[in-house]
């Protein structure tokens, strides 16, 4: 599917993981879009591949940006979707799969992708994700994968049973991966579902910290660390004007702590799906 990108140079680079960062990605509390922006914020990368974007993006639903001088039309900004290749921390060899998620040819796109994940001999695939789900903001972001490797939802976490949700693109990028024989895996943060609709960088933080843990890539953490502070005190204060929402934290920090079955109904199960499915048709 070379016909989709153009190959701009090749690098030389170690096994590289690649790292799928796409705009449109089901992503509560713009968790994945803040650690995707931490990550790049002072790294210096090398665009290897540019996609055509003319055919892969509606522009009626990802307009340019026209630019205007004294009433003069003096260029536009297109959507663009890109392969980028940086050093973690450590010197490790990364690629960045980065902007706009495709609106067409997702299965020619997503073989694309592995076509190039081959070329640059990437070792592993991660995209990141986040999702709202029963949890406390008090308690430590817990991340669950998807992904084709049953060894790595054991070592990082699942969510049990069938769950039938709209996908994004990682998502035929992961089975596109699987088909190709290279290992792609989703981390997933669990945001409160109740803070799922303003900036969580706890959750950022944790997609990140993840990456260090499952993947071994180090990046810098930026001022997350403080605005995760932050946003914990923002949400303390909010919490404290109303004893319904009191003891709605304190009901799931009493099941996020034991894991015990609780009297009272909380959002979980057929309501919690219900409450995922509508924020992702919001996402639209």
């Amino acid at each position: 599917m070379a016909d989709l990108y153009e190959l701009i140079e090749s690098p030389e680079l170690d096994a590289p993981t690649l790292l799928l960062g796409l705009d449109g990605w089901i992503d509560a509390g713009l968790a994945a879009t803040n650690a995707f922006g931490t990550l790049l914020e002072d790294l210096e990368t090398v665009t290897v591949a540019r996609f055509d974007a003319d055919a892969l993006i509606d522009h009626r639903s990802r307009r340019p940006t026209m630019h205007l001088l004294d009433g003069i039309n003096t260029g536009l900004t297109w959507p663009t979707i890109e392969l980028q290749a940086g050093f973690d921390a450590e010197g490790a060899s990364v690629l960045f799969l980065v902007g706009a998620e495709p609106d067409h040819r997702w299965m020619a796109f997503s073989e694309a992708v592995v076509d190039l994940a081959h070329h640059f001999g990437t070792s592993a695939v991660f995209g990141l994700g986040a999702y709202p789900a029963p949890v406390p903001h008090t308690r430590p972001t817990q991340l669950v994968t998807t992904g084709t490797n049953a060894e790595m939802a054991q070592r990082v976490g699942s969510v049990s049973g069938r769950i039938d949700v709209p996908a994004g693109i990682n998502a035929s990028i992961e089975l596109a991966c699987a088909a190709a024989g290279l290992q792609a895996t989703g981390l997933w943060a669990q945001i409160p579902h109740y803070a799922a609709g303003m900036p969580y960088p706890a959750g950022a933080l944790a997609l990140i910290e993840g990456l260090r843990t499952v993947a071994g890539l180090n990046f810098a953490l930026g001022s997350l660390v403080e605005d995760a502070r932050t946003t914990r005190e923002r949400l303390d204060e909010l919490v404290a004007n109303s004893d319904e929402h009191i003891e709605m934290v304190r009901q799931l920090e009493a099941q996020a702590d034991t894991e015990a079955i609780i009297e009272d109904p909380l959002p979980m199960g057929d309501d919690l799906m219900a409450e995922l499915e509508q924020f992702l048709r919001e996402q639209d």
